[in-house]
């Protein structure tokens, strides 16, 4: 019997959103639909230039595998998750968020070094893009300290976040992660996260996914990238020899899925878009909630578009406590080009 079904390592960081124009974007020199990571003068700094804008700011607990944990956990998953948050008020809001959702954490978060809880700061256009500016913090230092062996071993599945890749200590427990999960027989998962992240640390990636995880979770931009194709149907081609499955999120296309043996392509639901903020990470989280919950790829793909059509259609990198539950019980939305996972 397992005690867990989901086993998740990633990066802890306290998301501030802003909504901005274009032209903001370009006045501030921020690149646009992607995660760049920065230090705490130059964060500080955009707040400061974006002062004006702070009354529509809102935080929440984030981080890309914290996302997608949470969302298994409101969905009814039985979860664990590994990170590093500081000995300051934001760890404490972080590690409170975690227990809202019945997230499950390893003791030693309770005894936070001192330090710098890591900080994101969202910054969302009328075309609903993200664009995140990342300050790490003390997430920087996630290393295999913070692994929990005895909750992995005891999980179904172990849910690997991509952003590890940007820090050596970071992808060292990746790694371990995937490594100890193989040899107790847990099932691993791992996002490719961000399509700047495939770009710079393309290698790096690799040795995380070893000799090909279970599942990967990638969008468009990152299959592509990863894969150095120009195609999805290439690039599907190039991951059958990466992973043992996939799921590649194709925006307003829905998704496309392959489990092992046959591909399935999954529409949409038609949403108006305002914020992408978390859209794949909760296409995961529901994703891997309907595997372990006995569904094939294709029941487990429209779950998960459905979230992710929801989580995009308001602000905000996760659905509203109660919103989970409404996923497993609403009938299919009118499918079309809208809004889901990008």
């Amino acid at each position: 019997m397992h005690q867990y079904d989901l086993y998740g390592i990633g990066a802890a960081l306290l998301d501030t959103e802003i909504e901005v124009s274009d032209g903001d974007l370009q006045s501030l020199g921020v690149d646009k639909g992607v995660m760049t990571l920065v230090d705490e003068p130059r964060q500080a700094q955009l707040v400061s230039d974006l002062r004006d804008h702070l009354v529509t700011a809102k935080r929440a607990c984030g981080g890309s595998g914290a996302n997608t944990v949470i969302t298994a956990s409101y969905l009814g998953l039985r979860t664990f998750y590994s990170c590093k948050v500081a000995d300051d008020d934001n760890g404490d809001f972080y590690r409170a968020d975690l227990s809202r959702a019945g997230v499950s954490y390893p003791g030693a978060l309770e005894q936070a070094d001192a330090g710098i809880t890591g900080k994101c700061l969202v910054l969302v256009t009328p075309d609903a893009e993200r664009s995140m500016n990342t300050f790490l913090g003390i997430s920087g230092q996630l290393s295999v300290a913070e692994l929990d062996r005895e909750a992995l071993r005891a999980s179904r599945w172990a849910y690997i976040e991509g952003y590890l890749v940007s820090s050596d200590t970071g992808r060292e427990a990746a790694i371990t992660l995937r490594e100890e999960a193989e040899a107790a027989g847990v099932k691993t998962a791992l996002s490719l996260s961000d399509p700047a992240m495939v770009q710079l640390f393309h290698k790096g990636l690799g040795e995380m996914i070893g000799n090909g995880v279970d599942l990967l979770f990638c969008n468009r931009d990152e299959a592509l990238g990863y894969t150095r194709t120009d195609s999805i149907e290439a690039a599907a081609t190039a991951l059958m020899q990466r992973c043992r499955s996939f799921a590649i999120t194709l925006g307003g296309d829905g998704a496309l899925v392959w489990d092992g043996e046959q591909q399935h392509r999954v529409t949409a639901p038609k949403v108006h878009a305002i914020d992408t903020n978390g859209a794949g990470d909760t296409f995961a989280g529901a994703f891997l909630y309907g595997l372990n919950r006995g569904m094939g790829f294709a029941e487990a793909g429209r779950l998960a578009c459905r979230a992710a059509a929801r989580v995009v259609s308001q602000y905000g990198p996760r659905l509203r406590a109660g919103q989970y539950g409404d996923l497993q019980q609403e009938p299919a939305l009118a499918e079309g080009n809208g809004g889901a996972a990008n």
